[in-house]
């Protein structure tokens, strides 16, 4: 599964607090303009996470105005014709948004901008270049942009629907890229830590490298 990258315009507040819930990671961008980044991109590496459903990789994302927020990353799937899929996912928990997701072919870049307060993805495939919609949506008159600063995650979903025992946790690994925007300022990682019912149990291990802060969980 080659590299895959996801650009948004967002920041958010809290991390989800489903038991699925394992790892935590902050980005932001220093020197954001005060009204917001109107595009932002958040780069993913899953060349080696297994191709499988369960994980979900994200980073969250809140608008200036808006106490809600967003979020958006990648799904691995089982192989399907002949080639790994990874599932893309653009959506929100602003009221009156409607969210959109795509099952994307290989490795996928995500691109989002923004025209007044309508706000789309795009997913880019880093090998062929192929841009493939994901979604969007319009926020209410008066939001701004996106905040200058929020948190990733890592979660198992399959636990959010039933009870689980930490040292069954299947084994994945990421890699969280540095955010970048054309709105101005300098993106930034910082470590990834633990976080849930799970802490200690799940063999998470860290590291910076040159593609960003990897993260190993599961066994």
């Amino acid at each position: 599964m080659k590299t895959s990258v996801v650009s948004f315009t967002a920041a958010l507040s809290l991390l989800p607090t489903f038991t699925t819930a394992l790892v935590g990671i902050d980005w932001k961008v220093s020197g954001a303009p005060a009204s917001g980044l109107k595009d932002v991109t958040f780069p993913f590496s899953l060349a080696n996470a297994p191709h499988k459903s369960g994980y979900f990789f994200a980073q969250q994302f809140s608008f200036s105005g808006q106490s809600d927020a967003g979020y958006t990353g990648f799904q691995p799937r089982p192989d399907s014709g002949g080639g790994p899929i990874i599932h893309a996912v653009f959506s929100s928990f602003i009221q009156g948004t409607t969210t959109s997701d795509v099952n994307c072919h290989d490795g996928a870049d995500g691109i989002l901008n923004t025209q007044g307060t309508t706000w789309s993805a795009t997913v880019v495939n880093t090998a062929t270049k192929l841009r493939i919609p994901v979604g969007s949506y319009m926020l209410p008159a008066g939001t701004g942009g996106i905040t200058g600063s929020q948190v990733g995650f890592v979660e198992y979903y399959p636990w959010n629907a039933a009870t689980h025992t930490c040292s069954s946790l299947p084994y994945t690994w990421v890699t969280f890229g540095i955010p970048t925007t054309l709105s101005g300022g300098s993106g930034s990682l910082g470590d990834a830590y633990e976080y849930g019912d799970c802490v200690g149990k799940v063999g998470f291990q860290t590291s910076r490298t040159s593609l960003g802060v990897q993260v190993d969980v599961g066994f």
